[in-house]
């Protein structure tokens, strides 16, 4: 007799109420599927223990760490399938080599991100939040202190123009603002559509007016933006980071934002998340912050649940699935035993 495909959620998904965390369908979406049954954990670790793993064919995984030890003991993982675009508290070379396919959902986050991003280059240049609390203070006559930037003529520059900056790039066309980028991975061709120069790293610092990040978090993009960058950047310039947290040195930006070496900041991601409430940037006037949630919407997480759900059943089929990072896992010897042995014990 055939048993069902036994799908892991990591604990993270519900609040401390038990509440699903995102809206849309959700769970239903498992629950309509007769072949499928699943489990959230029932504790939440900062990294996933190889016991929490052990009776799973997959794991729909939010926050937590994945580390060797995690998967020392396991030999029926198939698949990782990570809510968002960032991995970077995976060891991904862990997962290759004990045979699990680690997938993300690019295609989902890529225009919530982007939107959350110019929401950001429109809040700053208009002075949004400033002017609702002279409102709200009743501070009116102190708005002529406040005035906006206009867009047209100025430069939007991102780190990294692949999946999310190509897709800022594109919102921001009709804005008529000049395009610039690095990425050491992309070509001229790559971008062309959306009126994007590339340019070093430097030109792209010195140029922006205002600068976005839009890069994975790695060791070599981890503090990439220090004190030395902060200081090429133009006095009138605005950094926004939707990225993650540690590719900026908060301290440095802190400094920078106090000292007005540029003009402000929009920030969606913190070296330290929940980041503390005495965190120096919480009394800053001249930065915008949200939890690292300001990209989360139906849309969104629905697209992700989509997204999750055709991974899941293409690896079932034993087809390579649309967003699988660790590509050489495919056709490794290991992966292939445990879909083997899934696929005779599922048929």
């Amino acid at each position: 007799m055939s048993r069902k495909t036994r799908i892991g959620l990591t604990r993270d998904v519900i609040d401390a109420n038990g509440n699903f965390i995102t809206p849309g369908p959700g769970l239903r979406l498992l629950e309509e599927m007769p072949d499928v049954e699943y489990e959230i954990f029932s504790r939440h670790l900062g990294e996933v223990s190889p016991e929490q793993i052990s009776n799973y064919d997959m794991v729909f995984s939010l926050n937590p760490r994945w580390t060797t030890n995690t998967l020392k003991t396991n030999d029926r993982l198939l698949s990782v399938h990570r809510f968002g675009v960032g991995y970077d508290v995976i060891d991904v070379p862990a997962l290759t080599s004990a045979g699990v396919a680690l997938c993300i959902t690019r295609d989902a986050v890529r225009r919530p991100v982007a939107t959350a991003i110019l929401a950001l280059l429109l809040a700053l240049s208009t002075r949004i939040f400033i002017k609702d609390r002279l409102t709200r203070e009743g501070r009116w006559a102190e708005r002529t202190n406040y005035h906006g930037v206009g867009l047209v003529g100025r430069t939007l520059g991102t780190i990294g123009v692949g999946n999310i900056g190509h897709e800022l790039f594109k919102l921001a066309m009709p804005l008529e603002m000049r395009h610039i980028a690095f990425d050491p991975w992309a070509r001229q061709e790559d971008v062309a559509d959306v009126n994007v120069t590339l340019a070093d790293m430097n030109t792209v610092l010195a140029q922006s007016d205002f600068l976005a990040l839009c890069c994975p978090l790695n060791e070599k993009t981890r503090h990439l933006i220090g004190e030395k960058e902060l200081k090429k950047m133009k006095p009138s310039a605005f950094l926004i980071n939707m990225a993650r947290g540690p590719v900026v040195d908060e301290q440095a930006l802190t400094r920078a934002l106090s000292e007005r070496w540029i003009q402000g900041a929009g920030l969606d991601v913190f070296e330290q998340e929940p980041t503390p409430v005495d965190n120096p940037l919480l009394k800053l006037d001249n930065v915008i912050l949200a939890p690292h949630a300001l990209a989360w919407s139906d849309h969104m997480f629905m697209n992700e649940w989509t997204a999750i759900l055709e991974q899941m059943n293409d690896i079932r089929r034993g087809v390579a699935p649309k967003g699988l990072v660790n590509m050489e896992v495919w056709d490794s010897s290991a992966f292939r035993r445990k879909l083997e042995r899934f696929q005779a014990a599922t048929a």
